[in-house]
């Protein structure tokens, strides 16, 4: 049982809990759009969401093992599980567990495919750039581009497979992209926050995340920027035609991200558990409320 429960905290679950709003939001703005919700293609697209992203997390946890145990400052939301970094299973458990979830969610794809030919390309990105975050030889991770690889895939191809699934004559796309475009700056955002606390390990294992090529204080304030660029994004899609309630609803998180960013700006050293929960909470937050407003616009 110890060891079972560890294998499921090596997994991170906490985690797909992101792939479950973001699919949700592509298939509601979907229905918003006056598309029927089909619940089998809805089940199979969810499905395959979720083997990927779970094996991201194992694949991570595998080939990010030296840098988690080269970090002295890991937090709820950053340098990983602990689980092989505190010796609690074999390393190889986690290589295994993503293998077969690479497979699962393969398996499931073809089903995806076959319930709607549009999917295919979404699909084969999200299983090729799910993988390459952290596997070699691309370990886009550790080169700078995994915090822009995770935004194309978590909050721009996820919310496109739930959409393009309930949609696929795709009439509505705009109002989708117009939707995610903030959601895909506050994911960029969120990774150099979950960063900032594993840049010594990071640096020392010789990942070269943004956060250590460009150092923390220059990162806190990229953090910044990107925060507000996304905020001030919201406004401008609504002149493209945002509905007005899902506007309001996104920018509901402005005035306590405001407060938190003014923290970070005047100490960008403090606070690191802080930092990168903040960091996952706005963006969660900013994509559940999206999400509420667009189901207000369904005629269920």
């Amino acid at each position: 049982m110890k060891s079972l429960v560890a294998f499921i905290r090596l997994g991170r679950p906490l985690f797909l809990g992101g792939g479950f709003i973001l699919y949700a939001l592509g298939a509601v703005i979907a229905a918003a759009a006056g598309h029927a919700i089909d619940g089998p293609r809805y089940a199979l697209g969810q499905a395959a969401v979720t083997a990927f992203q779970w094996m991201t997390q194992y694949a991570n946890e595998y080939f990010d093992y030296d840098a988690d145990r080269a970090n002295t400052t890991p937090t709820a939301w950053s340098g990983g599980s602990r689980v092989l970094a505190n010796d609690e299973l074999p390393k190889k458990v986690a290589l295994i567990a993503a293998l077969v979830l690479l497979a699962i969610g393969a398996g499931i794809s073809i089903l995806v495919v076959r319930a709607e030919m549009n999917a295919l390309p979404i699909v084969i990105a999200i299983a090729v750039l799910a993988w390459a975050y952290s596997a070699p030889p691309a370990r886009l991770c550790a080169r700078g581009l995994g915090e822009v690889d995770t935004a194309i895939v978590v909050t721009g191809l996820v919310p496109t497979l739930g959409f393009a699934l309930q949609a696929p004559d795709l009439s509505g796309f705009t109002i989708l992209a117009l939707a995610i475009a903030p959601l895909m700056l506050l994911q960029v955002a969120m990774l150099i926050a979950i960063e900032l606390p594993d840049a010594a390990g990071d640096e020392a294992t010789g990942k070269r995340t943004i956060v250590v090529r460009i150092g923390r204080d220059r990162s806190a304030q990229l953090y910044v920027v990107i925060t507000t660029l996304a905020y001030l994004a919201i406004p401008i899609a609504s002149l493209l035609g945002l509905p007005t309630r899902v506007v309001i609803a996104a920018t509901l998180p402005v005035p306590i991200a405001a407060w938190r960013l003014s923290r970070i700006a005047e100490d960008k050293t403090a606070g690191l558990e802080a930092v990168t929960g903040f960091g996952v909470m706005l963006l969660m937050g900013t994509a559940a409320a999206e999400l509420a407003a667009f189901a207000t616009l369904v005629s269920w």
